[in-house]
């Protein structure tokens, strides 16, 4: 199966600690198994990278351990997908047509990459956000792990 992964399952996945590590670990490693075909968007890899230097006091994860955290789990195991400059400019029309505002235009642009691979399963622990973004065909894709 083709999915597609937000940040926030990505990161939930690298620490045993999290909320949500138990629902997210799995699907990382369905991909790394090679029993799914796994995609991120480019952002994704600098979102989590921001993310995993910047977490509370303590918990932050060192730049270079960051780094190889998502070279060994994403760089080499997932697909990366790029918008290009007319899928933002489209897609950000589109945002301002549906009044799409702030940070949610991340997510927007999430499924534009999601849709841009072919993904049969989007995973996000935001689904009522990402469903409410969605267009129609990608609406029932959208599931938390």
């Amino acid at each position: 199966m083709k999915i597609f992964c937000d940040t926030n399952v990505v990161v939930a996945a690298f620490f045993s600690n999290h909320p949500h590590h138990e629902a997210a670990r799995p699907v990382l490693e369905r991909v790394k198994a090679g029993r799914d075909d796994g995609f991120v968007a480019a952002h994704t890899l600098a979102e989590t990278y921001a993310v995993l230097t910047r977490l509370p006091a303590g918990a932050q994860v060192p730049a270079g351990v960051a780094w190889q955290l998502i070279e060994e789990n994403l760089v080499k195991n997932f697909s990366v997908v790029a918008l290009t400059p007319k899928d933002y400019a489209r897609n950000l029309g589109t945002g301002v047509a549906n009044g799409v505002v702030g940070g949610r235009i991340y997510d927007a642009l999430l499924l534009a990459a999601a849709g841009k691979c072919g993904a049969e399963r989007i995973y996000t622990f935001n689904v009522a956000h990402f469903q409410n973004l969605a267009a129609d065909d990608l609406r029932q894709r959208i599931a938390a792990p």
